[in-house]
């Protein structure tokens, strides 16, 4: 049941993102909706691998480039949802630094 609660709470940070955040848009909330759920899809399944395969950079760069994963993560998603567009690369980085906080306070108010 909490995940269904954390899926709409990051719809709604999405949709409010594509509002805020020059460069980011989305056509509507249930287009905000499909991207939470595909982006937790990819966060579940391609992440995992990216995060393996580049943990000595994640290393060198202590944690850094965990950000760059983020936002190619965020790419795969508006590669796959129709409506979900992302204009440049510092929309991207605003956007993925903006869900990822918002993504672990929920966790922490949620668990």
């Amino acid at each position: 049941m909490t995940w269904i609660f954390r899926l709409l709470l990051n719809a709604v940070v999405i949709f409010l993102i594509a509002h805020y955040v020059p460069g980011i848009s989305v056509n509507g909330v249930g287009t905000a909706l499909v991207v939470a759920i595909v982006l937790g899809l990819v966060n579940l399944f391609i992440r995992p691998i990216i995060s393996f395969l580049s943990l000595p950079i994640q290393i060198v760069t202590l944690g850094l480039f965990t950000l760059l994963i983020n936002v190619g993560m965020l790419y795969v998603t508006a590669f796959l949802v129709n409506g979900f567009e992302i204009q440049n690369f510092i929309s991207a980085i605003i956007a993925s630094l903006i869900i990822s906080v918002t993504s672990w306070v929920i966790g922490l108010v949620l668990d």
